[in-house]
């Protein structure tokens, strides 16, 4: 935070010495925040509409600075503090067993620093409209959740210091995103209504994928700070070089009227306001710089056959050559006229036998937990002991290992039994030496079933751990 508002300062510190208009303004408004999430689960389209907005406020200031004594165009940075996030309620009739209804609540918090463009038209009161990109980071949030069942209020809580990072479950520290603008300038204030919408996700779920984006509508009252300070400008020659610095395209270097002002200080005949390398002679074709190299790999540009990429002198400034387009170097490649992979050295991936796939499918189907528990049950342990056995004669073999459940029961809940069940599967594997980096894990809940799931056998059937190998 400290960082941005020192930038803000040196962009309006930066203008106002360049000759420009500034005033600064407090800005403070009302807005309905909400989440724009979409996501693959299977009933989202009927948990959507129990999610709300959130009513807040936002406050700060923004600069007012004009690109000329009569320019219409204007630019607005700001930093400003803004409420987001959103509300959910989701009520069970007839009861979900003794729930008839949950609640939570999704409030953050944000420093946003939008810097906009703003057109102004009339004289006394002016219609003004505008946009530009923000970026907003983090400050504060809380989560809190509700059950409420047919005898009162069963459990609530409420996290007010969240997780912030880049893993899932926890909030981005930095967002970013457009926003717009409308409204009246009048008698130093201004009123408008704002539109602002975030175009990457600030966060990310642990149980399912999905995109999870803020988007803002409110409006704002603006009061402008003093009085808009008019510097005038004054044709002066800095230099002394018998040209005007209004007209002098190098107003603290003396120069010559043939280079409009400027100098050419390492004489190849290009003026140094032209000149991309105004110190080292070059020529006029290269914009005054020698011939280049683009790609810094000591072979110029006219002599390098592939002047974009650094290479070798052996091939003519090109890279090593990848004859067979596999990613791996002919230099590197250990069948460099045959696609393979950087972990076989270039050399294809072998199939993975037949026999090998059918008994490691065999052994999921036999595997089995305690009823509604993540608890392996002892006839699993010897299932589970083949597999060591396989992969152990085959250290070449990956495992993914997922779980899933039937659509019966609390949809998170069974999102976390799969995941428990998976994940103990693993932890049993790697007690018997299996290398942790060989295998994953992940929990797939009711989201994927094999079929209908209405009868008991069905659902059993639903009910299943897979093992899929992969070299």
């Amino acid at each position: 935070m400290r960082k941005c508002i020192l930038s803000f300062s040196f962009i309006i510190s930066l203008l106002v010495t360049t000759h420009a208009q500034v005033r600064v303004a407090i800005v403070a408004g009302g807005h309905q925040s909400s989440v724009l999430e979409e996501n693959d689960l299977p009933n989202w389209s009927e948990l959507k509409s129990n999610y709300t907005g959130r009513i807040g406020f936002h406050t700060g200031f923004i600069a007012d600075i004009a690109f000329s004594p009569k320019s219409k165009l204007f630019f607005q940075p700001g930093v400003v503090y803004y409420n987001k996030g959103r509300k959910f309620s989701q009520r069970f009739d007839p009861p979900l067993g003794i729930i008839i209804n949950q609640k939570s609540t999704q409030f953050l918090n944000y420093i946003d620093v939008p810097l906009n463009l703003v057109l102004k038209f009339g004289k006394k009161t002016k219609f003004i409209i505008g946009g530009g990109p923000y970026g907003s980071f983090f400050y504060s949030g809380k989560e809190t959740a509700q059950t409420i069942t047919t005898g009162g209020i069963t459990e609530s809580t409420e996290n007010n210091d969240l997780s912030v990072g880049n893993q899932p479950g926890q909030f981005r520290t930095t967002d970013y995103g457009i926003n717009g603008l409308a409204g009246l300038e009048f008698r130093g204030f201004f009123i408008t209504a704002n539109y602002s919408r975030g175009l990457n996700d600030f966060y990310e779920s642990t149980v399912y994928n999905g995109t999870f984006r803020h988007e803002v509508i409110g409006g704002t009252l603006g009061v402008f700070l003093g009085k808009t300070e008019k510097i005038e400008k004054k044709i002066k020659d800095i230099d002394k070089d018998g040209i005007n610095d209004d007209k002098d395209h190098c107003p603290e270097e003396p120069g010559t009227a043939a280079t409009n002002g400027c100098p050419d200080k390492d004489a190849d005949g290009i003026a140094d306001k032209d000149d991309k390398c105004p110190d080292i002679a070059g020529l006029i074709k290269y914009s005054g710089c020698p011939v280049p190299d683009t790609d810094k790999d000591g072979i110029n540009d006219e002599e390098d056959k592939c002047p974009n990429a650094s290479g070798f002198a052996r091939y003519g400034g090109c890279p090593v050559p990848d004859t067979d387009g596999d990613g791996v170097n002919d230099e590197e490649d250990k069948c460099p006229t045959v696609k393979g992979t950087k972990q076989r050295n270039g050399c294809p991936i072998e199939e993975i036998k037949k026999e090998i796939v059918e008994k490691v499918n065999y052994a999921a189907k036999r595997i089995q937990f305690q009823s509604a528990k993540a608890v392996l049950l002892p006839q699993s342990l010897k299932v589970l002991d083949d597999v060591v056995d396989i992969l152990k004669d085959n250290p070449e073999l990956s495992l993914s290992i997922e779980g899933h459940t039937s659509g019966d029961g609390i949809f998170e809940a069974n999102m976390n039994l799969s995941n428990e069940r998976a994940n103990n599967v693993k932890g049993y594997l790697i007690s018997k030496g299996i290398n942790a980096a060989r295998l994953t894990a992940k929990g797939y809940g009711p989201t994927q079933p094999i079929n209908k799931g209405k009868t008991t056998a069905e659902k059993a059937q639903n009910r299943r751990v897979e093992l899929k190998l992969s070299n």
